[in-house]
């Protein structure tokens, strides 16, 4: 079998750390894509050595996007099979709260720069097709919306509709279309603070609310199987799976809850 490539945003830790070593032990090669040049070497340092390349990448530059790919595929050998559109940050807090420039921001890299993703990435995964993949990370709070993360799941609402689009328009040419909806990962994000006029972290409110945190080799396992598989959407994590079956089977039920939960994104 030829090797196949992915190429990996947000790859200098957390989900997309994890999917990077998820791949490369699988013998892929692994394009990591990130703003953070130390992180980049530390994912390379856990995949076999020649088997991925390094991109410093800001997603909301789409000439970068261009440039990136164009670089992993010259280091690959000239074809690219997944992109992973997963570089994003968090915003919670009440709506109020939320400065005009965390609000621009996180819609920027979570949301457009997600666009830019599928936009550059298309050549790729077409010259690649049949089996080529375009993979997205959304979350859980696409399911539907949290108090204090009406931002945060605006985009990941956002994500998940481009990925409904996107594997409708591509099927023809070969290209699936898939998402990752995870719940609270074990990741460096739940330790950030969810806005700047809050002092304290996310995972202080995620714990205060009761829920679950869900280790990141399951969203490296769920990344595997979504690229391999036939689902559009991939829930990661026991909180999301309840989170999708209330949203579908009990809504009122969840309206209730969710009211309850305080705001586990901050607030």
């Amino acid at each position: 079998m030829a090797q196949k490539t992915i190429f990996i945003t947000g790859g200098a830790s957390g989900i997309g750390r994890a999917v990077a070593e998820r791949f490369g032990r699988a013998g892929w090669f692994v394009g990591i894509a990130d703003i953070n040049e130390d992180g980049m070497a530390g994912t390379a340092a856990l995949i076999p050595a020649g088997f991925s390349s390094q991109h410093k990448l800001d997603v909301r530059d789409r000439a970068a996007w261009d440039a990136a790919l164009a670089d992993c595929a010259e280091a690959s050998g000239g074809k690219i099979d997944v992109v992973f559109n997963n570089a994003g940050i968090p915003l919670g807090g009440r709506l109020t709260d939320c400065s005009a420039e965390e609000v621009e921001r996180t819609l920027d890299i979570n949301l457009k720069g997600v666009i830019f993703g599928a936009q550059a990435a298309y050549p790729w995964l077409k010259a690649a097709a049949p089996g080529s993949c375009l993979l997205n990370t959304a979350s859980a709070a696409g399911i539907y919306g949290m108090p204090g993360g009406s931002i945060y799941s605006a985009t990941k609402f956002g994500v998940r509709s481009i990925t409904e689009s996107l594997d409708g328009e591509w099927k023809d040419d070969g290209i699936s279309v898939r998402d990752l909806m995870p719940s609270f990962i074990e990741t460096p994000l739940l330790d950030h603070a969810p806005n700047r006029a809050s002092n304290a972290d996310i995972r202080g409110q995620v714990s205060s609310a009761g829920l679950e945190i869900t280790p990141v080799s399951e969203v490296a396992e769920a990344a595997w199987a979504a690229v391999h598989g036939q689902k559009i959407h991939t829930l990661v994590g026991k909180t999301a799976k309840k989170l999708a079956f209330a949203a579908r089977w009990m809504p009122g039920a969840l309206r209730k809850q969710v009211s309850g939960l305080g705001r586990p994104m901050g607030g």
